[in-house]
């Protein structure tokens, strides 16, 4: 009994120790912490239950079968952040680079099954050099056994990736189908060839942080959610966006306490929209102050930033935010900001979470560039994710909803709960001036007929009431008022039941 005793802690210990004193001060040295040091922050401290910590890869080939580690470069199991259950794997970038192995995938597939059986989120904290080389096509069945699982937990659990390191090649496709993404600045990158391959195909030069950087992902590309400037930050923050999600598609998000009055009343709301239409107003403004204690998670906030998306909490339960800019392109909706609402709304009526809607937008973005780019399919994912929603859904027109871009953001139409705005909406086809130069074509030259007649349309049709009047909006309501008619509509739908026709799935425009 006491060999195995003996035997038990010289494993425990060398699987603590994962590549060794050289590799971690290595790690150390470049600013990232280890495998077993951001488990240690993320979770609730001495929650942590660790599974499989003696697993070992089974290659015979290229002498590895002198080369193990205990643990095989993944550390995974369960435990909670802020006494709420989570799974979690965490790659070790000191054993082997952190390269996936047949083991090291088994591993990380077994927490992932448990997480959906018992509804917990799964967070991936992933700094991976790929596939072990070494294994040959047993490590790429590994990561497709990966794929799998995350297609399977997709709208089942909440899952998190963190990329905290490299992360190439075949490695980029779990995370990027999970549901959010955060990066680590000068430390993590994604690509799916690295910038040697680039400069051999297409004789471009570019750096790994110009190629696949948290800068890049979370400004052009829109990879990912967030970006943080080094490990502790995003694993901090982490723990917060989990504060604020379900444990699964069973159940609703936690209600935390709050001690900001329901009926709060915010008189500078009512001087936030201009008087001149054409002059932006800050739409974040609005959000944090209609939200408990101001408090506002914003995902994806440096990229598409014409329109705003995050969670905020209203009588300490999570609310969806989606939000037209009217400081970024006037609010317009482009192709990055179609499928950036869509993907966001598609989420929270995956996990049961309500959906606010606060809708400032002209129209969609004209020209070329967006034609070509197909703005028709990529708008109609937006439509399409706020038609399919059955959440509680609830909209605020706080000025211009113009066209198509009325109907598609969460508008009476697409089956919106409860539908308001604001005394200085503007709900029409299209802008008062441009409308009058297609009915009065004839007066165009006339500068003065023109201007008559844009303020008799401004007046008679560029207002809330004609919407009202059929139903479409359910009450024109004071700015000020506006937090507590908000929450009073999201109390009144907490019963809410609604389902769709029974299908396999839609297809939505891809």
């Amino acid at each position: 009994m006491q060999d195995i005793i003996e035997q038990l802690e010289q494993k425990r210990s060398a699987a603590k120790l994962g590549g060794g004193e050289e590799r971690i001060a290595k790690q150390h040295a470049k600013g990232k912490l280890t495998a077993r040091e951001r488990i240690d922050l993320l979770l609730d401290e001495g929650s942590f239950e660790e599974w499989d910590m003696f697993v070992e890869h089974r290659c015979n080939d290229f002498d590895m079968e002198e080369k193990k580690i205990p643990g095989d470069g993944v550390v995974t199991g369960y435990g909670t952040v802020n006494g709420r259950l989570v799974f979690v794997f965490s790659q070790d970038f000191t054993v082997f680079g952190g390269s996936l192995s047949e083991a090291h995938a088994e591993k990380i597939c077994k927490v992932m099954k448990q997480a959906m059986k018992v509804g917990a989120p799964l967070i991936g904290l992933n700094d991976s050099g790929g596939a072990r080389i070494q294994e040959g096509v047993a490590s790429l069945g590994g990561y497709a056994d990966v794929f799998q699982q995350n297609v399977l937990a997709s709208g089942v659990v909440p899952q998190i990736s963190l990329i905290m390191g490299p992360c190439a090649g075949g490695a980029v496709y779990s995370p990027a189908i999970t549901d959010f993404i955060i990066m680590v600045k000068d430390s993590s990158y994604m690509f799916v060839t690295g910038p040697d391959v680039v400069k051999t195909v297409t004789h471009e030069e570019v750096t790994p942080e110009e190629l696949g950087g948290a800068i890049t992902h979370s400004t052009k590309s829109g990879v990912a959610d967030l970006a943080f400037e080094n490990d502790v930050e995003a694993l901090a923050m982490t723990r917060r966006l989990v504060d604020f999600l379900p444990p699964s598609n069973r159940e609703k998000s936690p209600t935390w306490p709050t001690s900001d009055p329901v009926d709060r009343v915010e008189p500078s709301l009512d001087s936030l929209v201009p008087g001149d239409p054409a002059k932006p107003y800050d739409i974040k403004e609005l959000i944090t102050k209609i939200a408990d204690e101001s408090d506002f998670f914003e995902m994806q906030p440096d990229y598409a930033q014409n329109i705003v998306i995050g969670f905020i909490r209203m009588e300490g339960s999570t609310i969806g935010v989606i939000a037209n800019q009217p400081m970024v392109l006037a609010g317009c909706l482009d192709i990055d900001s179609s499928v950036k609402g869509a993907r966001f709304v598609r989420f929270c009526d995956a996990f049961n979470i309500p959906i606010l809607t606060l809708v400032d937008v002209p129209g969609f973005m004209p020209g070329t560039s967006q034609e070509y780019g197909g703005i028709i399919k990529q708008g109609a994912k937006l439509l399409y994710a706020y038609a399919e929603a059955t959440v509680p859904k609830v909209t605020l027109i706080t000025r211009k909803a113009y066209g198509g871009a009325y109907d598609v953001m969460a508008s009476k139409h697409l089956r919106g709960d409860v539908n308001f705005a604001w005394p200085s909406a503007e709900i029409a086809v299209m802008g008062p001036k441009g409308a009058v130069e297609i009915i009065f074509r004839e007066d165009i030259g006339d500068e003065a007929k023109i201007a008559e007649r844009t303020e008799a349309y401004r007046k008679k049709f560029a207002n809330p009431f004609i919407a009202g009047s059929r139903g479409y909006i359910d009450d024109v309501i004071m700015p000020n008022d506006t937090r507590a008619r908000i929450a009073r509509s999201f109390a009144m739908l907490r019963g809410k039941r609604l389902q769709n026709p029974w299908r396999k799935h839609g297809n939505i425009p891809l």
